[in-house]
């Protein structure tokens, strides 16, 4: 059903609420697209697979390039996520990578060893959300070299209504006030860096290019080639893509527009039935997105401005109900963009293939079994690598018992497994598993309902050749 009032109902709880004016203005851009029915599909006629990128593996590193392309560098990870899908509550970048080391303690390790390494400043911000700015700062505290002069060690994203399914007016929820309010995606970075002052304040100190990625990514180190790479670019945009596999067919992939020849992001949710085979065709669309990307900051304030302060970034219609937890609650949607899409609006953008060790990104408690594992290892300078007798990573697959943290760190109260030599563990039902377990080759654990201990010492699975 159409709106009936407009997006007048929602601007005015953003005003209350002093809402930035430039994400306001996103927020009524993303509506009116809803509203009139946008769907930002990507007709497979319309678009031109991607064939070959520039590849990181080809890069010689100059010293000196990565070294003046670092001094102009900031990072930014994003940071707003509670990891609710995990039933976390607080951000999911404080969970433990190794020991009493978290995503947040590899982050800040990794730049500050960037630092010593090349001598430059490098800031590192984090885009916060308003439940994960205390704990992350907190956190970062044990850092007081991290902070840079003149900068903010953090910002925050923006939010808006949720909006009711049925007339796109904002919901009222008296018993929890806050579920009234939902981040906009992470396509918010470029309004947010600018109601935040954040870019004007790097820009200010001389700053001219900016890595951003996801602060659950353990393999998106600021690498020096990739800045080196992109300073001599002269693009305004660059994203970093992979190679897809068959484990990759849902993922977004690049292509480019046949009518303009610009590169373009298409996710599954703006493909049409008729294209679904296209879409997850991996010999035809071969890279997929991994949402590390570099941006000039100069061009970005530009664009900004051409713009009145928004980018024209495609919507994604998400739709929940108001409490998350409660399924009988009012259905909702949620406007979000997303922060990678931008490629398609960035005149001259452009993307680089990367090695699949710059996506490691931790999604569920299966992705971290396998990152707190020896299959990994994290380097003094705080690199996570797969172990050198590997080339790819091990696939696990978890039954319902594990999904929670709480209930998965139940289930593995002496650490992960080795996992070094596995290709595939899969568990199924309730199992507790003992200490200096060893699993090789493929393994099987359990069937559904079945429930029980793996000893101490076992080793699970066929020997690998």
């Amino acid at each position: 059903m159409p709106a009936t009032e407009g997006p007048d109902a929602a601007v005015a709880l953003m005003e209350r609420a002093d809402v930035h004016p430039g994400a306001i203005a996103a927020f009524v851009h993303s509506y009116r697209q809803l509203a009139a029915g946008e769907t930002g599909l990507l007709a497979e006629a319309d678009l031109e697979p991607v064939t070959e990128l520039p590849r990181l593996a080809d890069l010689d590193l100059d010293a000196d390039a990565a070294r003046g392309a670092l001094a102009r560098t900031a990072v930014v990870k994003l940071n707003g996520g509670l990891g609710t899908s995990m039933g976390m509550d607080r951000a999911k970048s404080l969970l433990p990578v190794r020991d009493d080391t978290t995503f947040l303690d590899v982050l800040a390790r990794q730049v500050l060893a960037l630092r010593a390494e090349y001598g430059v400043e490098l800031p590192l911000l984090l885009m916060n959300s308003f439940r994960t700015q205390r704990d992350s700062l907190a956190a970062l505290a044990r850092y007081p070299d991290l902070p840079v002069d003149g900068l903010p060690l953090d910002f925050l994203q923006n939010r808006e209504p949720k909006l009711r399914a049925d007339d796109l007016q904002p919901v009222s929820w008296p018993v929890d006030p806050d579920l009234e309010w939902c981040p906009p995606g992470h396509g918010d970075i470029y309004t947010a860096l600018v109601a935040s002052g954040a870019l004007d304040a790097l820009l200010d100190r001389g700053y001219r290019h900016l890595f951003v990625s996801n602060s659950d990514n353990l393999g998106a180190r600021p690498d020096p080639r990739l800045a080196a790479w992109f300073a001599g670019s002269g693009s305004p945009f660059a994203a970093e893509y992979c190679r897809r596999t068959a484990a990759d067919r849902k993922g977004g992939h690049l292509a480019r527009r046949r009518s303009d020849g610009q590169l373009v992001l298409r996710e599954s949710a703006q493909t049409a039935p008729e294209d679904a085979d296209a879409f997850a065709d991996v010999d035809r669309h071969r890279y997929f997105n991994t949402n590390n990307l570099w941006l000039d900051l100069s061009a970005l304030r530009d664009t900004l401005r051409d713009g009145d302060g928004v980018l024209d970034l495609p919507i994604i219609r998400n739709v929940k109900t108001v409490d998350p937890s409660d399924p009988s609650s009012p259905e909702v949607v949620q406007i979000e963009t997303a922060m990678g899409s931008a490629i398609g609006v960035f005149p001259g953008a452009s993307a680089i293939e990367v090695q699949r060790s710059r996506f490691v990104p931790v999604k569920t408690t299966a992705d971290l079994l396998v990152v707190r594992s020896d299959a990994y290892r994290l380097s003094p300078d705080a690199e996570l690598a797969l172990d050198p007798s590997r080339t790819a990573a091990p696939l696990v697959d978890l039954s319902g018992p594990y999904k929670l943290v709480h209930d998965f760190d139940e289930r593995f109260p002496a650490g992960s497994p080795s996992l070094v030599r596995c290709e595939r563990l899969t568990v199924r039902g309730d199992w507790t598993f003992g200490r200096d377990v060893r699993v090789r080759g493929v393994a099987v654990v359990g069937e559904d309902g079945s429930s029980g201990t793996v000893p101490d010492g076992a080793e699970l699975g066929e020997p690998a050749e």
